[in-house]
């Protein structure tokens, strides 16, 4: 009797798990317990699958037993798109393939765009090299977009709705990028370019005295002039201002030469017209105890050694306001900043975005940088200086528009093409999107995180994180046997107390 009803109990576990199984295939549901909500469907990626007109289909081209830490960005993916596709009511269908399984679908991934990676993996003890394919293409009618390799830990879901975005989205505002006068143009703004794309045809603006700016262009970036702007150049630009529109601006109100060790003023007369709007850039260095580093040279012995030391010219940002601009951000590095304040009156709106440390300080132009000075925390008597602003009212004209300086200019540009700090691009991504009133996919950009160094902690925190991770485990276990121990006794001291008279 005992073992029927032991095979009658597997067989229900069996079928209730079954069961379960099946319709958690259509009831998809994830308890996200995440800081940062980072396995809930945002707001913007739910809105986008909402409005969805056409079919999307999304084939992933993943490969199959790659070890645990890879293996899991296939899940997570996996997961997401069954997601998608209950919130799209069946308007998104999706398909795993594994490419090497078979040289046809191998030649038809590589056709697609998906590129391989080689990968260490461990196969009786010992190590070898194999392909892995980890990307996808997003197909909507004839049109189609390519996520060519899917980075571990990355930002799955901004990958995959900007690609669902950018498909669905056919007539797309411009977004102009001013040429000339030293400006960083199209071809030193590759990140900044690819993440505009999603949402904004991005054209290249050359001014003349002639030539006003088109009509269908309601923000223009000004990314690190180095030469003097003409007048007919802010005229133009008030233009734009009175009719509403919008002007992003990248500014270096000074310079550094490391090689001469060297910093100067720097005047391209755009410091002037934004003073005369109310916004003063100051031509002073920003200096921060939070920062990044430079290597220099050293003498040891007979030998020079290059080693890295820290340069509080090269300011690490990482306080933001609560603003759409800088939404999510968590650090942006910035390369002789200087500090921006409003000097205009109250009729129009001045909001700072982006401040330094609470333990920062400014230094006026020109000054010799002495690379192994042994800065104190008497170097840093100020604290929350701001680096970025938006200002936002009348210009002159019936609507409102809006500047959004940035008190550095290199920081959005990629040197020799170089990749720069997510969050660099990410900063004046999220802040042309504001400008153009189009901010639905600013979280998910910076919903990956980009920085969050532990030994940014405090000595209590850490160690109080330590203590948790090594004793709550153990904490666990022994409640539960507590539990059971007490829950047993309970069990025997009624037995015992039974009348089986």
């Amino acid at each position: 009797m005992k073992r029927k009803n032991l095979y009658i109990t597997t067989l229900l576990i069996a079928a209730i798990l079954v069961v379960v199984n099946l319709i958690s295939v259509r009831l998809f549901y994830r308890l996200d317990l995440t800081e940062d909500h980072a396995y809930t469907l945002s707001k913007a990626t739910k809105e986008i699958l909402k409005n969805l007109h056409e079919p999307v289909t999304v084939t992933a081209y993943f490969s199959k037993n790659l070890p645990p830490a890879i293996a899991e960005t296939r899940n997570e993916f996996r997961d997401m798109l069954i997601e998608y596709s209950n919130r799209s009511h069946g308007m998104l269908v999706y398909e795993f393939v594994n490419p090497n399984e078979d040289p046809q679908k191998e030649q038809e991934a590589l056709k697609n765009g998906i590129q391989p990676v080689m990968i260490n993996v461990r196969e009786k003890d010992q190590m070898k090299q194999q392909k892995a394919y980890l990307g996808a293409v997003i197909s909507m009618g004839d049109r189609k977009e390519v996520i060519p390799f899917m980075q571990p830990g990355g930002p799955i879901e901004y990958a995959l709705s900007s690609a669902i975005k950018k498909l669905s989205v056919t007539d797309k505002p411009k977004v102009g990028i001013l040429e000339g006068y030293g400006c960083a143009g199209l071809a030193e703004l590759q990140q900044v370019q690819q993440g505009l794309e999603v949402l904004y045809e991005v054209v290249p603006l050359r001014l003349t005295d002639s030539t006003g700016i088109p009509a269908d262009i309601r923000t223009v970036a000004i990314v690190r002039p180095q030469d003097s702007l003409p007048a007919f150049v802010f005229a133009q630009l008030d233009s734009l201002l009175k009719r509403g529109g919008n002007i992003f601006v990248a500014i270096n109100r000074v310079k550094g030469d490391l090689q001469r060790a060297y910093g100067s003023v720097l005047n391209t007369g755009l410091e002037g017209w934004l003073l005369s709007k109310g916004i003063s850039v100051a031509p002073d260095f920003v200096v921060d105890v939070k920062c990044g580093m430079v290597t220099v040279q050293q003498q040891q012995g007979f030998f020079r050694i290059a080693t890295n030391v820290s340069f509080p010219y090269i300011p690490v940002i990482s306080h933001f306001a609560d603003h759409p601009a800088v939404q999510g951000l968590e650090s942006v590095i910035m390369e002789f900043a200087s500090p921006i304040e409003y000097t205009g009156d109250s009729t129009r709106t001045f909001t700072p975005l982006a401040f330094t440390s609470e333990k920062s300080n400014t230094l006026p132009a020109p000054v010799f940088f002495d690379i192994e000075k042994q800065w104190t925390e008497a170097d840093f008597p100020k604290q929350h200086i701001p680096v970025a602003a938006v200002l936002e009212g009348d210009f002159g004209g019936s609507v409102r528009g809006r500047i959004l300086v940035v008190g550095d200019g290199d920081f959005p540009v990629n040197r020799g093409g170089q990749q720069i700090n997510p969050d660099n691009a990410n900063l004046m991504v999220n802040s042309i999107d504001y400008l153009s009133d189009d901010t639905g996919l600013i979280e998910l950009r910076t919903r990956g995180i980009t920085s969050r160094p532990i030994k940014e902690l405090s000595d209590s925190t850490r160690t109080l994180l330590k203590v948790i991770n090594f004793a709550l485990p153990l904490l666990l276990v022994i409640l539960y046997g507590l539990y059971r121990l007490f829950r047993n006794r309970k069990i025997r001291m009624e037995r015992l107390e039974e009348d089986y008279s």
